[in-house]
C-alpha cells in the first residue's frame, strides 16, 4: 500500500480528510480539530505526513511521521 499524506481541508460539510490524489474525502466532520485527530491517527499508521489547511486553503501546518533521517527542529510541537 503506497503512503498517501493526508490533508484536512475545508468542506461544505464542514472539514474533510483527503488521501493525497483522492477525489473523495475519506471522512467529514464537522469540527477541523476532529478532522486533524482522525488524520493524524491515518498519518502516523501509514508513516506519512499530515497536512492542514485553514478556511482560505492555505497551508496551516504539517506534520512528518514518517522515517525522516534528517527531521526538521520542529517548535510547534
Amino acid at each position: 500500500m503506497a503512503k498517501k499524506n493526508q490533508w484536512v481541508t475545508i468542506h461544505p460539510k464542514g472539514w474533510a480528510i483527503k488521501g493525497e490524489g483522492n477525489k473523495r474525502a475519506t471522512k467529514v466532520t464537522k469540527t477541523q480539530k476532529e478532522a486533524i485527530n482522525i488524520a493524524r491517527r491515518i498519518a502516523k499508521n501509514q508513516k506519512s505526513e499530515l497536512i492542514i489547511q485553514n478556511t482560505e486553503g492555505k497551508i496551516r501546518s504539517k506534520d512528518s511521521y514518517g522515517n525522516d533521517p534528517c527531521p526538521p527542529k520542529d517548535r510547534e510541537h
